[in-house]
């Protein structure tokens, strides 16, 4: 558990569940056995924190009808049948804390797969999607903490992977952000058993908050099999990320990883693909003087004489910049006389327009 704690803090608030350190009601879990109804205990502070467990709905220790020393779930063994339940064990099962969280939430937190296997073979199907109060389910906090099992058996219960988090990230957007390969790969291939809900496949066009899908992400994060795998699923290697119509070629280029910029030309990028200000990918790698990866767009067939809503073409962006000749004009490459000359010309800009940089 101390793992688990350790891995939350260090993460970015924005992207993790604050169900361990701000939930003062659930911050201490018994290691073993059932709780006293209102038992506490004081902390470093002499604060008195109240346990998970010791709910006011818990009047004993609730036996799980059907169920004995479940095991962590795998892509071969089922899930244990459910068996009939009382209202009072639904209550229990079913509570809610003042983050939002249920039980199965805190089973995936606290790195619990036996009472998570319990969760999924008892509860109704809706109770898998309850979204904690920053709009979290079970299986964003699965993805996050990179428990693919865990995401295996959400997924196979029905879990939903299209409901979107505070920032408007899916699951899937999740993986791509933390680089959770595996999580990916089980969200993307995983499909429900028979009953628990439709095989529709994932929408990976979806955009977050930012505009961004889940391919333009992965690009960002310089992660070519996560890309690989996106492509191969279905992801539209020439969607538009939604602030400035950025496609994932453009996207590579600014991270100036030449490799990426090959494997999008040869899964089949169209390499002209233009920006909403009429930017190619060709007049980012020319304005930002990337000499090699201009060389390579050259070589797939970039038009250096296409015009951006400015009139500029990459022609014209590569003769601006100080130390540097345009790939079409000379063929050969010169130092950068000045790190000023790398400012994006595209990203920078006064009252609305854009900064270029100086003779």
């Amino acid at each position: 558990m101390s793992g688990t704690r350790k891995d939350l803090a260090e993460a970015d608030d924005s992207q993790c569940d604050s169900g361990i350190e701000s939930l003062r009601s659930l911050r201490s879990l018994p290691e073993s056995g059932p709780a006293t109804p209102g038992a506490a205990k004081e902390d470093e502070e002499g604060e008195r924190v109240y346990s998970a467990y010791a709910s006011a709905s818990l009047i004993e220790p609730l036996p799980l009808p059907g169920v004995s020393e479940p095991q962590p779930p795998s892509p071969s063994s089922p899930l244990p049948p459910a068996g009939p339940l009382s209202a009072q064990q639904l209550e229990a099962l079913t509570y809610i804390s003042e983050d939002g969280d249920t039980l199965v939430h805190l089973a995936v937190i606290h790195e619990a797969p036996a009472m998570l296997l319990c969760c999924l073979a008892l509860l109704p199907q809706e109770v898998l999607d309850i979204q904690n109060n920053l709009y979290q389910t079970a299986l964003h906090l699965a993805v996050h903490l990179d428990q693919p099992s865990a995401v295996r058996a959400l997924v196979l219960k029905g879990a939903s992977r299209t409901l979107q988090d505070r920032h408007g990230d899916t699951a899937l957007h999740v993986a791509c952000q933390r680089q959770h390969l595996a999580c990916a790969r089980c969200l993307l291939e995983g499909q429900p058993e028979p009953g628990r809900g439709p095989a529709h496949p994932l929408d990976l066009q979806l955009q977050n908050w930012q505009g961004l899908a889940c391919l333009h992400i992965a690009t960002l994060q310089r992660n070519q099999p996560l890309m690989e795998l996106l492509l191969q699923n279905g992801a539209d290697i020439d969607a538009q990320e939604g602030t400035s119509g950025k496609t994932a070629l453009h996207l590579a280029v600014e991270t100036q990883e030449r490799s990426l910029v090959q494997f999008l030309l040869q899964a089949g990028a169209q390499v002209d693909a233009r920006m909403l200000n009429g930017c190619t990918p060709l007049h980012l790698a020319a304005g930002r003087g990337l000499s090699s990866i201009s060389y390579t767009l050259c070589q797939a067939g970039a038009d250096a004489l296409l015009l951006n809503v400015e009139d500029e073409t990459p022609q014209d962006l590569a003769e601006d910049v100080r130390g540097i000749c345009s790939p079409l004009l000379c063929g050969r490459y010169m130092p950068i006389a000045e790190p000023l000359t790398l400012l994006p010309f595209d990203d920078l800009k006064i009252s609305g327009k854009p900064l270029l940089c100086a003779d």
